[in-house]
């Protein structure tokens, strides 16, 4: 009998490649584009098995509009005197460093961080992240829809003051804590992504900045997706096929792309349009190649890719081939 209470005892074996700590984070912003500012930032430390082991908090000046007070509650004279983002920076990274950063939607979270990081010349010390989205699909959780709160109601976890930076973020660590828990009894692969830093960034409004525009929350091209759809014009060649590695790239291949980039998404998407090729939303047999810096990540694209034998090339590649476009065959 004590041998069967000591084994029911026994604590849950824990994969050996999964990571030794995390770094649960939220901010608040003031928009969702890539000319809007984070306002507020937390972060949960974890140790391996999801415990707490500290918390940080801070109001960031985005010297600009609040964008939708009502969402986060944060107002101009509430942000005027808090510190601007190179002041926080170091700290922040401190909270980063060395661990997988942790988020619910995680491409939004990093991008603002990573945006904020390169306008302040810096590096965020992050090499990975996990999506808590991704990971609650991964365990075929019985969610209703993909929200935080959705995910905090299935773990019984009491949510006090929504879109606050801090409480969101203890929120989802303690909500991200049962699913570590539950992936790693079933040896689940972690749905971790690698992060891409910006080296080349661009912060032109997408929309005209004026008070018209305050707090407008823009169109997203699927569901759970942060990036703001774009209406792209239609690419005026034939699709020639396949790209063919060792060849140059042609006018009308149809081009994906998944994963972070170093340069911003759009302006590479904005290049590839100018230099005649179709820029694809998504994977199918007809796309030519997909650019990818983590071409082992488990997403949605690269997974098709792999099933389709799409060609994958990667970031510095695509540049490269991206200079000498060979013009479209005339008709």
């Amino acid at each position: 009998m004590l041998e069967d209470q000591t084994a029911a005892a026994a604590p849950t074996p824990w994969p050996t490649a999964y990571p030794e700590g995390y770094a649960v984070v939220d901010v608040e912003t003031t928009g969702l584009a890539r000319d809007d500012r984070i306002v507020s930032a937390a972060v949960y430390q974890l140790d391996a098995r999801g415990e707490v082991e500290d918390h940080w908090y801070t109001l960031v000046n985005p010297e600009r509009d609040p964008g939708p007070v009502w969402i986060h509650g944060l107002t101009t004279s509430v942000l005027s005197s808090a510190p601007l983002f190179p002041e926080i920076a170091d700290e922040f990274a401190k909270r980063l460093e060395g661990r997988v950063l942790v988020a619910h939607n995680a491409a939004f979270d990093w991008s603002m961080i990573a945006r904020e990081y390169a306008r302040a010349r810096a590096t965020a010390p992050v090499r990975q992240r996990l999506c808590t989205i991704a990971l609650s699909k991964e365990l075929q959780l019985p969610l209703p829809n993909h929200k935080l709160e959705s995910l905090a109601a299935h773990y019984g976890v009491v949510q006090q003051r929504a879109h606050h930076a801090l409480d969101d973020a203890r929120v989802l660590a303690e909500a991200f804590r049962p699913s570590l828990h539950l992936a790693a009894a079933a040896d689940l692969r972690l749905p971790l992504l690698a992060c891409q830093p910006l080296t080349e960034w661009s912060d032109r409004p997408t929309t005209p900045n004026t008070s018209a525009h305050i707090g407008h929350q823009r169109s997203y091209s699927t569901p759970g997706s942060w990036r703001p759809s774009r209406k792209r014009p239609a690419c005026p060649y034939p699709n020639p096929g396949r790209y063919k590695e060792g060849e140059q790239l042609i006018q009308g291949m149809r081009v994906a792309f998944s994963g972070d980039t170093s340069i911003d998404r759009e302006l590479l998407e904005d290049r590839a349009i100018e230099a005649g090729l179709h820029v694809a939303t998504s994977i199918s047999r007809l796309t030519s190649v997909l650019v990818t810096n983590d071409p082992d990540s488990p997403t949605t694209k690269t997974t098709k890719a792999r099933s389709f034998g799409t060609p994958v090339i990667d970031e510095a590649a695509f540049v490269q081939l991206l200079s000498h476009v060979v013009p479209a065959p005339a008709s």
